[in-house]
Parts: C-alpha cells; sequence; structure tokens
C-alpha cells in the first residue's frame, strides 16, 4: 500500500493504493463526512488480493486532502465527481471500475453520466436515486438527525470526546447486526490524527449541484450492482430498490439487518459482488 498525495485541479487530493498496478482498477469512493478510513485498509487488502488494483482518497473537506473553513461551500457534487477522475489522471488510470457508498454511490453515478468512456462498472453500496425521485422515498430517521445537531457543542481537542461522537455516529447508522464499537473507536481515532481540520466534515451539509445529472440513472451503460441493507436507518432499502430499478439491468443485493454501513460481516459479499461485476465488465 502506498499514501500519496495528488495534485487535482489546483487542490490536493490524499490517495492510498492496493495492489499491482497492472491489475483492473477499482476506485473506493466514500460518503458525506467520511474520510477514507472508512472503508478499512484490510478491506482494501482483501479486494487487493482478489487482483484488483485498489485506490481510497480522501474527498475534499476530509482527511489529509485540501480544507475549507468550516461553514462555507467552496465546490459542488459535480466537482466531487470531478476530483474523482482527476484522481484516476493522477495515477495514469484511463478506464476503472467505481464502488461508491452512500454519497459516493451518487457521486459514481455522475462519473458514469460524465465519463462514461472511463467507468468500466459501478457499485453502489447504502446509496440512492440521484434526483428528484429522492423526495418521493422514506426519509432519514430523525434520531440521526438529532445525534448530529449536537456536533457544535463537540471540543475537538478533546480526543476522547472527539473520538467518541465520531464512533457513535456510526451507532446511530447501524442495523440490527452487532455494532462494532472497537472497530469504529479504532478509526475515528484514525481520522482524527490524520484530519487537516476535522470540523469541515460538516460542510457537506451545504453541498448541493449536479442538477444536469437529475434523475438520468436510465441513461447509463455501465454495468451496475446496487448493495443495500435492509436496516438502513438514512437511506432505507426503498432507495436501494429505487436505484436498481432506475439503472438499466443493474443487480441487486441485499444485505440482510445491515444499517448504513459497510460492516465486517458484510465484507466477502461486497468484496465478491465488486470481483464478479468487474470481472464481466473489465475489456480484455
Amino acid at each position: 500500500m502506498s499514501e500519496q498525495i495528488v495534485d487535482v485541479r489546483d487542490i490536493e487530493i490524499c490517495t492510498e493504493s492496493f495492489g499491482n498496478q497492472n491489475d483492473p482498477a477499482v476506485l473506493l469512493i466514500m460518503g458525506a463526512m467520511t474520510s477514507m478510513d472508512w472503508v478499512d485498509e484490510d478491506f482494501c487488502l482483501q479486494l487487493a488480493g482478489r487482483g484488483r488494483f485498489v485506490i481510497r482518497y480522501d474527498n475534499r473537506d476530509l482527511g489529509k486532502s485540501t480544507v475549507y473553513e468550516p461553514g462555507t461551500s467552496n465546490y459542488t457534487i459535480t466537482d466531487l465527481a470531478d476530483d474523482a477522475a482527476g484522481v484516476l489522471d493522477a495515477y495514469s488510470i484511463e478506464k476503472a471500475h467505481i464502488a461508491g457508498m452512500s454519497l459516493g454511490g451518487m457521486i459514481g453515478q455522475i462519473l458514469a453520466l460524465r465519463y462514461p468512456e472511463r467507468i468500466l462498472s459501478l457499485t453502489a453500496i447504502a446509496s440512492s436515486v440521484f434526483g428528484r425521485e429522492q423526495e418521493k422515498l422514506p426519509e432519514m430517521d430523525q434520531r440521526i438527525l438529532d445525534y448530529h445537531s449536537s456536533s457544535s457543542s463537540i471540543d475537538w481537542n478533546d480526543r476522547q470526546a472527539a473520538i467518541d461522537y465520531l464512533a457513535g455516529g456510526w451507532k446511530t447508522l447501524s442495523g440490527s447486526k452487532p455494532f462494532e464499537r472497537n472497530r469504529m473507536e479504532k478509526l475515528a481515532e484514525k481520522e482524527l490524527k490524520r484530519a487537516r481540520q476535522i470540523a469541515s466534515r460538516f460542510n457537506y451539509a451545504l453541498l448541493q449541484g449536479g442538477n444536469h445529472y437529475f434523475d438520468k440513472m436510465g441513461e447509463i451503460t455501465a454495468p451496475a450492482v446496487v448493495i443495500h441493507g435492509t436496516k438502513d436507518p438514512a437511506l432505507p432499502i426503498e432507495h436501494g430498490l429505487a436505484l436498481a430499478k432506475a439503472i438499466p439491468n443493474a443487480e441487486f443485493i441485499a444485505l440482510e439487518g445491515t444499517g448504513h454501513e459497510i460492516h465486517s460481516d458484510d465484507w466477502a459479499v461486497i468484496i465478491s459482488a465488486i470481483v464478479a461485476l468487474s470481472s464481466r465488465s473489465t475489456e480484455n
């Protein structure tokens, strides 16, 4: 594995790669307020061990990538899609498989529409349709919003309080499977150590844009698989079902009891799905 900062259109994006660069590339995109730390190193290593060159990275305002003043809006979701394409450019990758979680799955949809010649496949995990159709689907559990409403009172210099808050956020997103507290606390501590400015993560509450791509999932030509937990409190399973219906010929995989998370119990299923999809769609 190798971490490096790459320049993408005058901003810095922190990336990390795993495996052999001659293998088919898989770009992992995490969701809102979520640095690359939350897609575990071991997950990446297992995926790389299946013959894939894996790249994860920090979106803007997260981790070691470019950050902005908390409470400001400096980019759109389309910019984030262009950042992802820029990461591929930095690694000299012409075509890649995309696997995105939550907002990362929506960024993946825009990538598939904006750069169809570069996207070999799309895996959307715990995501939703990008567009007005989402307004017709079940809303986020109010308990998640209530939890994050207290974020302004967090003392980010209090290491334990910050870890408790970050890990506790994943508790609100969990399903009926056992909550992996120890794992979440370790990942929270890692994010705190790496983050240039942890409070900038909340700028995602102001994220807008991408209107040109609203409700155009029917135009996605890349092979796709939609993976969704049956107990997702943030984007209930109806969101995943709607996305699978909207993308032509998309496969749907339900994760029984899983919430809005990449639970370690599901790694084998998710990795196998990414590998199977990329095996079918990688050009020889």
